[in-house]
């Protein structure tokens, strides 16, 4: 018999009872069906008036499951219906969570209550670890803050649902979090903890936690959960209520001023302002606001008045106590730049600038010098700024006094004087104008005038008569051209100076046609008449006859005189004009124009445009388009934005264009609209993000600059599609405050940005400081970061939970800089620091240090992948066949195998590492298949580190099949922590440019993953539970891979940093390693010698095909930095530093060097194949062909190239987009211009540095620590002292003695020697570069003690006398010097022998009897104290534990009898890591930097 009482449990029994006949999947969701149903039964809803911020944070682990993250949904589904949901009422957002956490949407994201159902609905299962505590921050920093939707004076309601026991601490974050004044509940499933529930809700805990068995019977606590949230919120609205505060006056004016205050707290209704004048009987008056708002503007008020001002916090039933202030307007503002100008002797002009919200201006005028005169007034409106005033006494000073209106109120007024000039004289006549003469007649001028001066010019000509004339009014001008326009001037000449000019003009006449030419005709006999033709008009003419007979002779002649007649000319009809012209539809980058005519004889019409102001060459340039003549309106674009033009339309008929008929008129183009409202959210220890509005115009994309405004740093800058509207920006600094700026990019330009800041979180330890500082060891101690994942400091990993630390083993007497970096997963903060001395004892001379021989690669752009798979005791047979199926896969969505496409090798390791195959063993996928099925598990420990290193020295061979040109991928597969290091070998391969994943599942240490992944991490590293969930990540691996091997740009790790871009020395193999192999190539000293340095010799022709280098072409941006040095024998003829070639030999980019002529010129072909250059020249060019070593940066853009000469920019020129190269050519070093076909040569010159990196802000981040020039700003840093200013530079100098002997050198290939200048140096300048000399080397002793510490000594150190000064001028070319001796073989390398071992630690307290735990399967721990004796349990063996602190400090013994003197120690050198700024990513790992440098 079964009875069920209540509708709900009837439902419930109803599905259970059927669900016996269904099969599982439908049983599944039959259960769910009647779950969702049963819930709707009778459910609670809050009706309370109170509104609340409820933020859920969800649970989105591996531990929950799908099928149980649908209950969850369900569960959620129930617990948004209790609520009255609205953007006026209660919000409700939500965040899930497992390894790191996201915001699924927030607060303000959706209005209603049922598009936050139909979120839930949709809501997508994450999957991962359980790190709650680092969700709970997340939390509180981006859910409940304003731009996230969360609003002051509601309660805030944090619910936490989750499964199991947080990996990570929750306590300080949930104290935070309640701190802030947000009440939580928390809510377990199945496995969760209860006392940590307890210790993450609020009190009381009995009220705030739940927990259920399991989560179909999550829905039995909706009711109970929702009743207790609605009356929590109803009691917290109680308490929240009161005055606002802070009341603070701000952009004061004359007429008004801004109000605001802090929020008052609790539900606001409004917010009532009170304002009166402190004096006289004013009536109040009153402004309301909403009561989200928290500023008003008071309008309409009195100038140079005191307000007092009262608010009010209104709440649905009270009134909050008066906030009081007082504030006092400004006086009215007054007109600027007053100005009169055009004065003439009865006008003048009056201008002034525009002052915004005047209702109008008035103009008072009056004469000084005329007694009592009225003053003039003349009133004008808010439009007009330039005036005329007419009327005006010649000879007279007047004052002109401005006032600007505003209403009934004048400003205060701005006065101006100016004098009239004296009286012209008036009505110029021009009379009897004949071809060399004219009359000029004018009468007199009014005053005492002592004469007239008469000036005339030929019109537009340049050198003009004058001639005074005395008192006469009229003069006779002779000796004029015919046919030729005159300008004339009369001025009358008075005491005091002469007056302005009477102008006028005319044309003087034809002058009389007189010929002496004669032409002779011959008629017949019979001829009576003769028409004479071609005879010019208004001419004499005298006509000769006589008759010519047989014999020959003549008669006497007879002659008649005759003038011809004036020549008429016929004149076509009269044309019509254009007419109606108009300038519509403006743009940003359009206009368009219409007209009238009524002429149907137009063929065209030319229509001509001009702009009137702008930033852009062309602006001057005046533009035309023509049009047919049935056409009345065209379009013209592109123009330039926010521009007046000038538009003139002129008809143009058969016989030509008449510009007497066209007709002008003006337009103006809309400005670049910028984004609006950008905001930043979302704020972390290493992102924020931000978001704008679209501007209305349609653009091309965005823009985006962002800048530490807190910290120096770089700026750096992103472009993303018109599609977008925000950004999640990476990489940033903790702590630290960026300006972000967004500007709208358009096809003419960009807008002017949008800008806004934010700030990321601190990611630090507090409170370090010093304790137990002894002469060769101090400690420190610190508060810890409540997110920490551990902390490092001078190379040690700390615990998260470590709070001090101790150093041995240091120098005496010297002062150390310890930090403390906080690390929360693959995140650094910044360096807390605190500096102490140790105590002085007698020291010892420093040791030699090893050297280690950096390993050099040649990245390129296909793929080689190497699989290294972990077979240890912990996968397990089933499991490592997992990983079998899950390679199988992997391979098998490969498209093509072999030389042509990916070549694959595998290789399992334990104990040690074993190939399974190499990359050239299968050269078709279903051999590879094969081979990958027949792989048989290994067993044994986990030495991931020893793994790697095996991989790159066994796998990553030319007789393994690596191929040129091709990157190099690696995915490492592993699940416990590996029992050796695997960050040296792991970094050593990023820095050479090998692609590094990492998976881990089950134990696998997502720190250690994190150390062995390339950056960013995000991309590089998976984590999965178990090897069941590994196909999940199948997909998104595979795109990542195929994507790192067709990417134009590579990665590559250049100064610590990961970044796009080419390492062209390794390409072109000029690296220790294999520069020998590579003709016409010796390595020399370098700017300092550990830095190596490569001759090309004359005619080396070092090279490579395009197709290794640049398979996939050159990026649109990009930066070329090299650092060279141009040598003695360098040739004057222009050389190309780098240039591609095509397979005919002709360049397509590069660099030339003109030793010549001194100039730098880059080339390119641009995107519509035409050749572009170029070319810099200057100053800062030349001195990069005095001999120095020089560091040279071209960014090249899709619209300029910049060129950066050590550090300094020293130009910019515009230039065309490029297009893309061919890849079937050559690129070549030092090709000489002229080089032709077969004949090539190249010129001979000293390369230490070549790089390419894809992107344009490469240059503006490198800091040139290469050059011993610059090195002394930046041990400003490292010493904490500034370096002493450089003296002037002294006269040339005597021929010095030779230089100290330095040390040997390792032996080099045969070289050739270089004919060098010899310097005239006089004899102090000797001393001085002796006293240089032991300084340098002072310095680079110390400077290795430094370098020692980072295990990064270079292998190859290169002897040197000297390291080069700043660049000279070029000196007398010497004579040829001796061959150098071969030096001796350099010292070995690491790796070094174990470390001694630390002291022993004292003996701990026994610990309590503890419980039998179940078999251990984590990795090996360390080994802890004894303990009493326990059950026995089960597990690995631990390995043996760390040093234990050191004992007590013995009494000090009696001072030792002082020891010879130690024989003198290595000679030292100066490392590139020991200047800051470069090798960034190894510097941030050293704290504990000597002061020594002191003693240099």
């Amino acid at each position: 018999m079964i009875i069920v009482t209540g509708a709900k449990s009837a439902h419930l029994m109803f599905c259970m009872l059927f669900s016996v006949f269904c099969k599982k999947d439908e049983l599944i969701e039959m259960l769910l069906h009647c779950l969702v149903l049963s819930s709707t039964v009778d459910q609670f809803v809050c009706t309370s008036a109170a509104i609340a911020d409820i933020v859920v944070l969800v649970d989105g682990s591996w531990s929950i499951g799908r099928v149980n993250f649908r209950l969850v949904r369900t569960f959620l589904e129930n617990l948004v219906s209790a609520f009255s949901v609205d953007l006026d009422k209660t919000r409700i957002g939500l965040a899930q969570y497992s390894g790191d956490p996201r915001i699924e949407w927030h607060l303000n994201s959706f209005p209603t209550k049922e598009a936050v159902i139909d979120a839930v609905k949709n809501l997508p299962y994450k999957g991962g670890n359980t790190l709650t505590g680092l969700a709970l921050s997340y939390i509180l920093e981006n859910s409940f803050k304003p731009e996230s939707g969360a609003r002051n004076g509601v309660p805030k309601i944090g619910i936490l649902v989750t499964d199991g026991k947080s990996q990570d601490d929750v306590i300080p974050p949930a104290q935070s979090l309640r701190d802030t004044g947000i009440e939580l509940f928390a809510i377990g499933v199945k496995n969760a903890d209860e006392n940590e529930l307890r210790a993450i809700a609020s009190e009381p805990v009995d009220t705030h936690v739940y927990n259920v068995a399991d989560f179909t019977v999550m829905s039995s606590i909706v009711d109970g959960l929702t009743r207790t949230v609605c009356e929590r919120v109803e009691l917290q609205d109680q308490d929240i209520k009161g005055t606002p505060r802070d009341l603070v006056m701000s952009e004061v004016e004359a007429r008004s001023f801004q109000v605001s205050w802090a929020p008052a707290p609790g539900n606001v209704k409004n917010y009532r302002v009170v304002y009166y004048p402190t004096s006289g009987a004013s009536k109040p008056e009153e402004a309301v606001v909403g009561g989200s708002d928290t500023l008003v503007t008071l309008r309409n008020l009195r100038s140079q008045t005191e307000y007092a001002i009262t608010v009010f916090a209104v709440y649905a039933s009270s009134t909050s106590e008066a906030l009081h202030g007082t504030e006092t307007t400004l006086a009215l503002p007054t007109v600027q730049d007053v100005e009169l100008y055009d004065v003439s002797h009865d006008s003048m002009r009056v201008r002034w600038s525009r002052v915004e919200g005047v209702a109008g201006y008035m103009v008072l005028y009056a004469p000084l010098t005329l007694g009592d005169v009225d003053e003039m007034e003349l009133r004008f409106p808010e439009s007009e700024t330039d005036i005329e005033l007419v009327g005006l006494s010649p000879e007279t000073e007047y004052t002109v006094t401005v006032y600007a209106l505003h209403g009934e109120e004048a400003s205060d007024p701005i006065t101006r004087q100016q004098t009239t000039p004296l009286l012209p004289p008036r009505s110029l006549r021009v009379l009897d104008v004949e071809h060399s003469s004219a009359r000029l007649v004018w009468d007199a001028a009014d005053g005492d005038v002592r004469g007239y001066r008469v000036a005339y010019v030929v019109t537009d000509g340049v050198q003009p008569n004058e001639v005074s004339v005395g008192p006469a009014t009229s003069w006779i001008l002779r000796d004029l051209k015919s046919l030729t326009e005159y300008t004339v001037a009369i001025f009358a000449i008075y005491n005091d100076g002469q007056s302005e000019a009477l102008s006028g003009g005319f044309r003087t006449s034809k002058s009389p046609n007189i010929y002496f030419s004669k032409t002779q005709v011959v008629l017949q006999g019979n001829a009576k008449t003769y028409l004479l033709t071609e005879l010019d008009d208004l001419t004499e003419y005298e006509v000769v006859l006589s008759a010519i007979y047989k014999d020959k002779s003549e008669s006497d002649a007879v002659d008649v005189l005759e003038t011809t007649l004036l020549h008429f000319q016929t004149f076509p009809v009269a044309r019509l004009g254009v007419r109606n012209v108009l300038v519509d539809e403006e743009s940003i980058f359009s206009l368009r124009v219409s007209w009238d005519i009524d002429d149907a004889e137009v063929e065209n019409f030319r229509v001509s445009y001009e702009s009137q102001r702008g930033d852009r060459a062309e602006e001057s340039v005046c533009l035309h388009v023509v049009v047919p003549g049935n056409q009345r309106s065209v379009q013209l674009q592109p123009l330039l934005s926010d521009n007046d033009y000038t538009v003139k339309v002129t008809p143009i008929y058969t016989d030509g264009e008449d510009t007497f008929l066209g007709l002008t008129s003006s337009g103006k183009t809309l400005p670049l609209s910028p984004p609006t409202n950008l905001r930043v959210s979302e704020e972390w220890y290493n992102r924020f993000r931000i978001s704008w509005e679209a501007p209305p115009s349609p653009t091309l994309g965005y823009r985006i600059q962002y800048q530490p405004i807190s910290a120096p740093g770089p700026a750096l800058e992103t472009f993303v599609g018109d599609d977008i509207n925000t950004l999640l920006i990476l990489y940033l600094l903790s702590s630290t405050e960026y300006r972000v700026k967004v500007m709208a990019s358009y096809t003419t330009g960009s807008s002017h940005p949008a800008e806004a800041s934010g700030k990321t979180l601190y990611l630090g330890v507090t409170d370090l400081r010093t304790y137990q500082v002894l002469s060769t060891s101090l400690c420190v101690r610190w508060q810890p970061h409540a997110q920490a994942s551990h902390q490092q400091q001078m190379e040690v990993n700390a615990d998260a939970a470590t709070s001090h630390h101790c150093f041995y083993d240091l120098a005496p007497n010297t002062q150390y800089r310890t930090s403390v970096y906080t690390q929360l997963q693959d995140m650094e903060g910044p360096a807390v620091t605190t500096v102490d001395t140790t105590l002085p004892v007698p020291t010892e001379p420093p040791t030699a240090q090893p050297t280690t021989t950096p390993l050099a690669t040649i990245p390129a752009a296909k793929a080689d992948l190497v699989f290294l798979v972990d077979g240890s005791w912990s996968i397990g047979d089933d499991n490592f066949q997992k990983i079998i199926e899950f390679l199988y896969s992997t391979v098998g969505s490969l498209d093509v195998i072999g030389p042509d496409g990916t070549q694959v090798a595998i290789a399992q390791f334990s104990d040690d590492a074993r190939t399974e195959f190499k990359l050239n063993s299968y050269s078709d996928k279903q051999s590879l298949l094969d081979a990958v099925q027949r792989i048989t598990y290994k067993g044994g420990n986990t030495k991931t580190g020893a793994a790697i290193k095996h991989v790159r020295e066994a796998i990553f061979t030319e007789e393994g099949g690596m191929r040129r040109g091709v990157p190099k991928v690696l995915v490492v597969l592993t699940d416990g922590r590996s029992q050796d290091d695997v960050n040296k070998i792991s970094k050593a391969m990023q820095v050479e440019g090998y692609i590094i994943f990492a998976i881990g599942f089950a134990d696998a240490d997502y720190g250690e993953l994190v150390n062995i992944a390339s950056k960013p991490s995000e991309r590089h590293v998976f984590f999965v539970d178990d090897l069941d969930a590994v196909k999940k990540i199948e997909e998104q691996l595979i795109t990542f891979v195929c994507e790192a091997a067709t990417a134009t740009c590579p990665s590559v790790v250049m100064n610590g940093n990961t970044l796009a871009g080419f390492r062209m020395m390794e390409m072109f193999g000029l690296v220790e390693k294999t520069y020998s192999s590579v003709e016409g190539v010796s390595l020399e000293p370098g700017t300092f010698n550990s830095f190596p340095c490569y001759r090309l010799h004359k005619d080396a022709l070092v090279s490579q095909p395009t197709r290794y280098l640049h398979p996939e072409g050159l990026p649109s941006d990009y930066t070329i930095t090299v650092l060279f040095r141009l040598l003695p024998d360098t040739p004057p003829e222009p050389f190309a530093v780098w240039e591609i070639l095509d397979k005919d030999n002709l360049p397509l980019v590069g660099v030339i060097l003109d030793n010549g002529g001194k100039t730098l010129t880059f080339f390119n072909h641009d995107y519509k194949g035409d050749f572009q250059t170029v070319t810099f020249d200057g100053p800062d060019i030349k001195k990069m062909f005095y001999g120095s070593f020089h560091k040279l940066h071209v960014s090249i853009s899709k619209t300029a190239a910049r060129l950066v000469i050590d550090c300094k920019v020293v130009g910019e020129k515009p230039i065309s987009a490029a297009g893309n190269i061919t890849t079937d050519g050559v690129e070549v070093l030092g090709r000489m211009v002229r080089s032709r076909g077969r004949r090539d040569n190249s010129a001979p010159f000293q390369l230490q540095m070549f790089d390419i990196v894809c992107s344009t802000s490469w240059a503006s981040r490198d800091k040139c620590c290469e050059l011993p020039g610059l090195v002394s700003s930046h041990l400003k840093i490292l010493t904490g002292t500034d370096p002493a200013p450089p003296g002037p530079q002294g006269p040339p100098g005597e021929a010095g003695p030779p230089g100290l002997q330095g040390p040997s050198g390792p032996q080099g290939p045969s070289g050739l020697s270089v004919q060098g200048p010899p310097g005239d140096i006089q004899s102090h300048a000797t001393v001085r570069s002796i006293a240089r000399q032991v300084c340098e080397q002072l310095i680079q002793s110390h400077l290795s003690r430094y370098n020692s510490i980072l295990n990064q000594i270079p292998s190859h150190s290169v002897s040197v006398r000297t390291v080069p000064g700043p660049p000279g001028e070029p000196g007398r070319i010497g004579p040829r010097g001796p061959p150098g001796e071969p030096g001796a073989p350099g010292r070995p390398g690491f790796p070094g022998g174990n470390g001694q071992s630390g002291r022993p630690g004292e003996r701990g307290l026994p610990g309590e009897k503890g419980e039998k735990g179940s078999p251990g399967v984590g990795a090996q721990g360390p080994r802890g104290p004894s303990g009493s004796p326990g059950s026995p349990g089960e597990g690995r063996s631990g390995s043996q534990g760390p040093p234990g602190r050191p004992g007590n400090q013995g009494t000090p013994g009696r001072p030792g009898i002082p020891g010879s003197t130690g024989p003198a120690g290595p000679p030292g050198y100066c490392d590139q890591n020991s200047c800051l700024g470069y090798n960034v990513g190894d510097l941030r790992r050293f704290t504990c930097l000597s002061s020594c440098l002191a003693e240099a």
